[in-house]
């Protein structure tokens, strides 16, 4: 759990040295560990760059993990950096109790992040936990995601296959 963080840290900070904000989508659990941290290594006027949005509350806004209600969430998120101009980078932290949802559901889902990461040209990072996994979902985050998060490292995936742009 420390690599993690420290990753996080590290996302945040590199942002803030670029003059980006950074949308956190993390648990209530990990927040304020995150949030301590922070405070101790940034002035109180770069903590305003930090967004901080429940995952749980971004995921299942809807009740459930529902592609067009996350969608739609994260519309709302990104349009006041949109409208004004302003670079953003995002964390998100995703959680499964269970991988109960049907995948294409999923695979829907990360190919309309995908989209948007492209036509917005921002930094994301989606984090998710490996144990439990199942092959073809692994497969499926590994081609809807540039970077990935390894152990203690950020990664570029070789088998990343970017979103096709609409015109």
């Amino acid at each position: 759990m420390e690599n993690y963080i420290e990753q996080v840290l590290k996302f945040v900070q590199d942002g803030i040295t670029a003059g980006e904000y950074t949308i956190l989508v993390e648990n209530d659990r990990l927040f304020p560990l995150i949030h301590k941290e922070l405070s101790k290594r940034l002035k109180n006027d770069q903590m305003k760059f930090i967004h901080f949005v429940n995952n749980f509350d971004f995921y299942c806004s809807s009740g459930s993990y529902h592609p067009p209600a996350i969608e739609e969430y994260f519309n709302k998120m990104v349009q006041p950096y949109v409208e004004s101009k302003i670079s953003f980078r995002s964390w998100a932290h995703v959680e499964w109790a269970t991988i109960e949802e049907p995948l294409d559901i999923i695979e829907e889902f990360e190919r309309i992040v995908d989209e948007a990461v492209n036509q917005l040209s921002f930094p994301l990072i989606c984090a998710y936990s490996e144990p439990k996994m199942p092959a073809h979902l692994e497969k499926i985050l590994l081609e809807t995601h540039p970077y990935i998060l390894i152990g203690d490292e950020i990664i570029v995936s070789d088998r990343y296959l970017p979103a096709p742009s609409i015109k």
